[in-house]
This record gives C-alpha cells, structure tokens and sequence, in this order.
C-alpha cells in the first residue's frame, strides 16, 4: 500500500472510528471501500465551515426527495464537516457502493436533477449565482483586458502572447454581445414558474457525475439557473468535435425537455451564455495561472485551435437554436444579425 493510501485509510480509522477494506481510484477520487459502503476523500479547497454545511443541507435535501447517487457528508468523532489529518483539511462523503454506470439519458437526468433542486426549502446564500452573470463576466473581462494592456506596450514573449494580444479585441466584442443579449433579456423577458434557481455545477459536462461510475459531487455545485448547465454541457460537446456534435446536441435538449420544456427566458439567457466566450477566458486565465511549461504549451496549441475555429464557432451560435429546435417565432427569440450574415 502506498503512504497516501495508508494516510487516508488511517484517517478514517482515527478521526471517523471506521475500518477500512480497501483503497480504489473512483474517477479522480480517492475512495475506500468499508462494509458496502464508499468514503470518498475529498479536500475542501479554501471552502469555510459555512459553505460546507449549506452544500450538506443540499445534499441531503436531494437525498431526501430521492436521488441515490448524491452522498452524504460524514460528520468525524468530534462532529466537524471539516476534519483536519497530518496538517490537511478533508472532508469525507459517504455512498452505498456503485454500480457501473449505466448508458444513460443525460437530459433527462438532468432535468430531473434540476427539478429536484429547484425544491429546495431553505435560501442558498453562499453557492447562490443567481442574477450575477453580469457582474462575473464584467470583472473577468476586466482582469484580463488590464493583463491586456500591459502586454500592448511590450513586445511578446512567445506564440502565446502573440496570439492573445492580436485576438483579445475580438473577444472583447464577443463579451460586450453576451452581456447585452443578457440585460435584454433581464428587461424584456418575464421569468416564470420554472426559471426558479436550482442546484446547478460550476461547469457541468459529460462526465461530471463520474465517467465510470454515477456519483454527484456536491462540490461542484452552485445554486443558479438551469440554463448554466445547459450551456455548458453544449460548449463542451461541441467542442469534442465542432463536425459531429449536432445529433447530440439536439437529442440532449429534446430529452430534457421531455421534463423540463424550455421557456423562452431560459433559451435566452442558455444563448447569451454560449456567446459569451468562458472557453477563451479560460484558457488565459490558466496560461497566466499555470507553472508547468508542457501545460503552456497545451494551452497554446488550444488557444491556437480556437482562434482558427473562431468563424466556425460564430456559424454554431448562428444556426444554435434551429440545431436545437427552440420555437423562434412563437416565443420571439431574438436572433443576431451581424451573426447571420456570415
């Protein structure tokens, strides 16, 4: 056995009074088996006492109204949320043992999974998004157009730098679009009964309730509108393969909406989070963040690949709701012009 594995399982022995018979690898989890039961170690990454307590209130809220795959928090031998091991802080979250994943219909789950979060019966204040797109997005095109400016009056590094200064205008008019497709639709568009915030992640994807297993983890979760993670899951999947991705995109939003039908406020504010660029932002952001050269050069060589792809993207936001098969017309959602003409 490996020192981090004996670690943890002493850990749980210790400060949790259970043993242990084996350690697994769950996705990237560090996982022990005990009794047909699975403890997931999980490290609470700057999150408070606080914020951990309102995710376990979600938890078990969706437990509660019947979701298997979400687990519980495991309070220690002192009742702490936060257990603190060798100098480290963990978190342990329990879960009858899982079974291999199944092929399932990701839109449905989801919609069901948000149906359910939408029943929350206490105010998320903490992990709570709702309403703030703007601001977020105004201050990360702040942070980066200053890292920006300082770049102009200097002559680049490298391919990366290069790339980033002759494109971020470009990408500032994408922001400024999103932004304001965003407002409109907060001024023109009514919310309705099924545009109540809910349990959403921060960047929900294919493999965001385990690849190999099914597991929700409450760390990844943020109390937000729907259409977060609706947006998201598209992003990614069409960049997977900017040829294919069609099929799968309109497959997803036709079974989510076997549960949750789509109102035009969602289709908008789902729309104005596509066109704003995360994708981007992102991969800057980590460029700048990151300390490992063959992680920079996968950042540039991706950086590279989007810019090529940039036209491209703009096709996929042009045809975004026909692909989808939003009603346009009898819901009056707004098209792009300078989108269009492409």
């Amino acid at each position: 056995m490996r020192r981090g594995e004996w670690m943890l399982q002493k850990l749980l022995e210790v400060k949790y009074g259970i043993q242990v018979d084996e350690y697994l690898k769950l996705d990237s989890y560090d996982a022990l088996r005990s009794n047909g039961w699975l403890y997931l170690i999980a490290k609470p990454n700057g999150r408070t006492v606080e914020d951990i307590i309102e995710l376990e209130k979600i938890a078990d809220h969706l437990r509660e109204t019947g979701d298997t795959y979400v687990p519980a928090f495991l309070p220690d031998n002192e009742g702490n949320v936060i257990t603190t091991w060798e100098e480290k802080q963990y978190c342990v979250l329990a879960n009858r043992q899982m079974d291999k994943k199944n092929k399932v219909k990701l839109g449905r789950k989801l919609a069901k999974f948000h149906e359910r979060g939408k029943t929350v019966p206490f105010k998320i204040d903490r992990s709570s998004r709702i309403g703030q797109w703007k601001q977020l997005w105004e201050k990360r095109l702040d942070q980066i157009e200053k890292v920006w400016s300082e770049l102009m009056f200097q002559t680049p590094e490298d391919d990366f730098e290069r790339m980033f200064i002759d494109s971020f205008p470009y990408f500032i008019g994408l922001t400024e679009n999103a932004i304001q497709y965003l407002v409109d639709t907060e001024l023109d568009d009514e919310p309705k009964e099924a545009d109540s915030g809910t349990v959403c992640h921060e960047r929900f994807s294919k493999n965001s309730w385990g690849a190999n297993y099914s597991l929700k983890d409450p760390f990844d979760w943020v109390f937000d509108h729907r259409s977060r993670d609706l947006a998201e899951w598209t992003r990614e999947r069409y960049f997977l393969n900017t040829q294919t991705y069609e099929i799968d995109v309109r497959q997803f939003f036709n079974d989510y909406q076997t549960i949750g039908p789509l109102t035009s406020f969602s289709w908008r504010l789902l729309f104005s989070r596509l066109l704003f660029p995360l994708h981007y932002f992102e991969c800057i952001e980590n460029y700048y963040i990151t300390r490992s050269e063959q992680d920079k050069k996968m950042l540039e060589e991706q950086l590279s690949k989007m810019l090529k792809q940039s036209t491209e993207y703009e096709r996929f936001l042009a045809y975004f709701y026909q692909t989808v098969g939003a009603p346009i017309k009898p819901l009056k959602l707004p098209q792009l012009d300078w989108l269009s003409i492409r």
